[in-house]
């Protein structure tokens, strides 16, 4: 008897002291959290994206038709990439993938609930100054990209850094590297693959296919097959990524933006009120959420984050993707930089938030919202059969993510240790997968986005002392473009223009 109150004693001790370790960690990250992603981080990247604005005179809105011209041309033109590089249109599309997640529905959603609607004026502005911070990171990764053993095109921060800058700065690129291994496990997948899989049991909930009894173990067969899918498509290469990435992005792109659409049309008449809310509450926000969301900063603060948190200018991890491009005009791909910015925050996180403010859903100001917010905004206006939809949209978008993101842990790893670790790599990345369909993720996902912000710090610094290059590489592009564009009679030389 003694013995076994003796046991049951060791067992509480032993239960006390891990919830006691997990309260510290939790409040260790949740402290370097706020920091990370508060108001330091956001003035570092603010700063560096006006002081890149001004240093290429404002690029992103001067040069904008003529990038529009540039992406949209070249995505439509038809070529195959050389061995161990994607096609210009792929490698954007593997970016987009990685950019282009749930935080567009539930993250959106987030930022107006707490900082009401003028949040999403502080968005596009945090859009307008990433245009221009996501072209120069581009312009660099592709200018300082070099080939690994097996012959692929490799670049990105780490070697952005390792290449461009002096030795004693090198430490960054390890730095970013293992910020970016430990990020991708939890941002990248586990949270994604939680997300698919909340959504196809919520689906399935709402037609009473299934019982929540019979949940856990439907979401284990999910992770089964999702795990089996992300290791078919990272072990198939830099190629097979490509090609799924370009199929799967447009698609989930053009039916997100259809269903939205729709709902703007539908409550057009909304529209002009809306946009003055959202005008006014950047300024006054008070006014707009009847003093619920009294606080300009609070609304700018929301604003800001959720816009670089959604497309991850300043993070660096896009231009691993970009690097990967069949290119020989480093500024040129730059372009699609500013297209991925565009599309991501000006086009997608905008239709999100006239889903939710023009379709007359209650918002309860001041408290935490998700996707759910932007979900009944959609079924408001079409009906519960619209879930369906965005069940399967919000798939698409987690699942590109996790593709995108396997890309980028890769390459992180590769730098840090070889291509020997690379497939390694991608299987234990995609066994996670199983983790994510079947375990709670509330601190994993903490600590992940705590990983994912530290990452902006060792890009930052090194963008920030390389934008004498890319101010450099812009001028001889437009210098060579000019010289190009006096030749009309020239076929040849324009052909090259082109290219």
């Amino acid at each position: 008897m003694q013995a076994r109150v003796l046991q049951k004693t060791r067992a509480y001790s032993r239960r006390k002291e891990k919830k006691s370790m997990l309260s510290t960690i939790e409040a260790i990250n949740s402290a370097v959290n706020n920091f990370i992603w508060g108001v330091p981080a956001m003035i570092c990247i603010i700063g560096v994206g006006l002081v890149l604005s001004f240093r290429t005179r404002f690029l992103q809105i001067r040069k904008f038709p003529y990038a529009m011209k540039v992406t949209f041309g070249r995505m439509f033109k038809k070529r195959e990439a050389s061995d161990g590089a994607m096609t210009p249109f792929q490698a954007v599309c593997t970016a987009l993938a990685a950019t282009v997640g749930t935080g567009n529905i539930a993250g959106v959603a987030g930022a107006i609930a707490i900082g009401g609607p003028g949040a999403v004026f502080w968005m596009w502005i945090s859009a307008i100054l990433g245009m221009c911070t996501k072209f120069s990171e581009v312009t660099l990764a592709v200018h300082f990209r070099e080939k690994n053993v097996h012959g692929d095109l490799v670049g990105g921060p780490m070697y952005y850094i390792k290449n461009g800058l002096k030795k004693h700065w090198h430490w960054l690129a390890y730095l970013f590297s293992a910020f970016g291994v430990l990020t991708v496990f939890g941002t990248g997948n586990a949270t994604q693959v939680n997300t698919i899989t909340t959504a196809i049991d919520s689906a399935l909930y709402n037609y009473d296919i299934i019982s929540k009894e019979s949940a856990s173990t439907l979401n284990l067969i999910l992770g089964i097959v999702l795990a089996a899918l992300i290791a078919l498509i990272l072990l198939g290469g830099i190629k097979r990524i490509g090609q799924v990435t370009e199929k799967l992005v447009p698609f989930m792109a053009v039916m997100y933006i259809l269903l939205a659409l729709g709902v703007v049309i539908i409550n057009f008449k909304a529209i002009p009120g809306v946009f003055g809310a959202i005008i006014e509450g950047a300024f006054n926000p008070s006014a707009v959420t009847g003093g619920a969301v009294g606080s300009f900063f609070m609304s700018m603060k929301k604003g800001v984050s959720r816009g670089i948190f959604s497309n991850e200018a300043g993070l660096g991890t896009g231009s691993i993707a970009h690097a990967c491009a069949d290119t020989k005009k480093p500024v040129k791909q730059g372009f699609f930089g500013i297209f991925e910015v565009f599309v991501d925050t000006i086009v997608i996180c905008t239709l999100t938030a006239l889903v939710i403010l023009c379709s007359g859903v209650s918002v309860g100001y001041g408290e935490a919202a998700g996707a759910e917010l932007t979900i009944s905004g959609f079924t408001s206006t079409y009906g519960g059969w619209v879930s369906i939809f965005t069940a399967v949209a919000m798939c698409c978008f987690a699942f590109s993510t996790i593709i995108g993101w396997g890309l980028y842990g890769t390459r992180c790893i590769e730098f840090l240790l070889g291509t020997k670790a690379n497939k390694p790599f991608m299987v234990v990345y995609s066994l996670v997968a199983i983790v994510g369909a079947t375990m709670n993720l509330g601190l994993m996902w903490s600590i992940a986005e705590t990983f994912n912000g530290l990452m902006v710090i060792p890009n930052l610094i090194a963008v920030f002392l390389l934008s004498g290059v890319v101010v450099k590489l812009v001028k001889e592009y437009f210098a060579g473009e000019g010289a190009a564009s006096t030749l009309k009679n020239s076929r040849e030389e324009g052909k090259r223009t082109f290219l």
